[in-house]
């Protein structure tokens, strides 16, 4: 069965990995992103080696994103917001095809274990079935 585990963030977290911090997201060292990279990369290729991983890849920061609707006669509408000051947004994502849900909940916790610095944000990881012919039970 495959599932969808989403990272969240905010576009304060992307600031604070950029070395801006703000109140509640301290600056992220290089240290701090190299056992983020490491930890994650670690997961990704784990995934890769058990025949789970189907897809997963990190997003730009949440300032970077546009939101489109269709006008009147159907051609594109591109706007920046508000998506950017939305409190928590995707940030990353796997999908991965396991036997169950157990399985993807061990995969997220795993993800959820991610090093952050201290008193930055933790969010969880939110575990989604990927809709399919077959059931979708948890």
């Amino acid at each position: 069965m495959k599932y969808m585990l989403m990272v969240l963030g905010s576009q304060a977290d992307y600031d604070a990995m950029g070395g801006r911090a703000s109140s509640g997201n301290p600056a992220w060292s290089e240290a701090d992103l190299k056992a983020m990279f490491d930890h994650m990369g670690a997961l990704n290729d784990d995934l890769a080696e058990s025949g789970e991983w189907v897809d997963g890849q990190g997003l730009t920061e949440p300032r970077l994103a546009k939101l489109v609707t269709a006008g009147a006669d159907g051609t594109p509408v591109i706007s920046d917001g508000p998506y950017g000051e939305a409190k928590e947004v995707l940030a990353g994502y796997w999908i991965v095809d396991v036997a169950d849900f157990a399985r993807a909940a061990e995969i997220a916790a795993r993800a959820h274990a991610c090093p952050v610095p201290e008193g930055a944000p933790n969010y969880p990881v939110v575990v989604r079935p990927v809709d399919s012919a077959a059931g979708t039970e948890m």
